[in-house]
């Protein structure tokens, strides 16, 4: 194995725990405010030092608000503040698969070539992309120290979603070039995402249940946020599309929504300078799943639609492809692996752990066999106790073959599982003539849920996608 060089993961968006410093002189890890919660978000939402009671001041920029919050460790299951981003699974499997190639933390005098870079997801990524040298370079110091072949280490980014943000800006604006050999992403939005302009102009979910929760103010305080959104042309204005510093955002500083494109802008022209930007770049981008591309603006309200007036790229379900592929770069560019999975799952899929593995250690691996029939599923992110969870399913069009394509299943499965792997609903949907079905799961328990999509037989040549779900509790009257 090629492990000589030094791997720092992040994560993305809501993947770090957070604490805080205690008045006692007490860690902030044993003060968590957001942790790991076996799926009941509500909990963290709703106790004490709840991670609302953290909201950031206005005016915050790129500075650290000096609430005593720090970054704990990367979130090992599924997380989540319904409204605010996609439910994502957490790291361990990632962790794990690079554990197993022999990369390791730091234990007693051993010094470290696996860094798990958690960070205070709440804050702008410029500010999280300078606080990197300060855990990288570190690292890499101790590292190197050993000599032989370790003198020359650099290192490796592997980074799910947001994260790949912030360690662009360590690389480009921080100087982070200089000791960097890969970036790797995982879905990252490296010109943005649809979902972050919906989510800050409509407001976070109101009235979830009878707990009547509001999100809001909590979610338009992020800059993290903000700088989420598209750099892309994605508002629909007559028959063209404006970016979002050519029009009014309603219910955003403009501000704000200013300097998060200024983010995006100064970080592709200084990429641009450098001709090694490219060659050091990896992206694994998820394909072929229902995708908020595009907005409309109108009444203080934004009305998002999966294409661009006729056309539509699919993603990853969180991730336009448009935004998913760097800037400069065509939609069929050679520098990105595509792989038919959701946001939140590109972490976990075997697929991707195989390509990371090929990433690290430049020897063959063996690749599982892609199956030929690709799925797409839409999943809502969240449902209320007593609401049906709804899963729309269909396949793959092969215009040349026919609506469902040669070979495709006239049906799939559709699973429902708790956080532990124990399934508590499955059903098998018939597909129609255009390749499409419908799911219906009455009556699930409260918590957070993955819905598998898949074929009804293992030779079904079907490739399985998958999405988390969470069902929110009501309270007793």
């Amino acid at each position: 194995m090629n492990n000589e060089d030094v791997v720092v993961v992040l994560p993305g968006i809501m993947g770090s725990t957070l604490g805080v410093r205690g008045k006692d002189g007490s860690p902030a890890s044993d003060n968590l405010f957001w942790a790991p919660s076996g799926g009941a978000v509500w909990k963290l939402l709703t106790r004490r030092n709840s991670v609302l009671d953290h909201q950031l001041p206005e005016g915050i920029g790129d500075s650290h608000p000096d609430d005593g919050v720090e970054p704990v460790s990367l979130m090992p299951d599924v997380h989540a503040i319904p409204g605010i981003w996609t439910p994502l699974k957490g790291y361990d499997v990632l962790v794990n698969h690079l554990r197993s190639l022999g990369y390791h933390e730091a234990t007693g005098d051993r010094p470290a070539n696996l860094v798990l870079a958690a960070y205070d997801w709440r804050l702008s990524n410029r500010y999280n992309g300078q606080r990197l040298a300060t855990i990288v370079e570190p690292a890499l110091e101790r590292w190197r120290a050993q000599g032989g072949r370790y003198a020359d280490a650099r290192v490796v980014f592997v980074c799910h979603s947001m994260g790949g943000l912030v360690a662009r800006w360590y690389i480009e604006r921080c100087g982070g070039h200089e000791v960097t050999r890969k970036l790797i992403t995982l879905g990252t939005p490296w010109r943005g995402a649809t979902n972050a302009i919906e989510q800050l102009v409509n407001g976070v979910r109101k009235g979830v249940g009878p707990l009547s929760i509001n999100l809001t103010s909590f979610a338009r305080s992020l800059p993290s946020l903000h700088q989420l959104m598209p750099e892309f042309a994605c508002i629909t204005e007559g028959s063209g599309f404006l970016k979002t510093t050519e029009t009014s955002v309603p219910e955003l500083y403009t501000a704000m929504v200013k300097d998060a494109m200024a983010f995006h802008t100064d970080l592709q022209e200084s990429e641009r300078s450098r001709a090694d930007s490219r060659a050091i770049a990896h992206l694994v981008v998820g394909i072929r799943q229902p995708t908020n591309t595009t907005v409309r603006l109108a009444n203080g309200r934004a009305t998002v639609s999966e294409s661009f007036g006729s056309e539509n790229d699919y993603g990853d379900g969180t991730v336009p492809l448009t935004g998913a592929i760097g800037h400069d770069e065509r939609l069929d560019t050679n520098i990105a692996v595509r792989v038919p999975e959701n946001h939140s799952a590109l972490q976990c899929s075997r697929f991707v752990l195989d390509q990371v593995q090929e990433l690290l250690t430049a020897s063959p691996v063996r690749r599982r066999d892609l199956s030929s029939v690709s799925v797409r599923a839409r999943v809502p992110d969240l449902v209320v106790e007593g609401e049906p969870l709804t899963v729309d399913v269909d396949t793959e069009v092969d215009a040349d073959a026919g609506p469902l394509g040669a070979g495709a299943p006239s049906s799939l499965a559709v699973t429902v599982s708790t956080e532990r792997g124990k399934v508590i609903a499955r059903e098998v949907v018939t597909l129609g003539a255009d390749g499409s079905g419908r799911a219906s799961f009455e009556e699930l328990p409260p918590g957070t849920h993955t819905v598998a999509v898949s074929g009804t037989n293992p030779g079904a040549g079907v490739r399985t996608v998958t999405s988390s779900a969470m069902v929110w509790p009501t309270m007793p009257a």
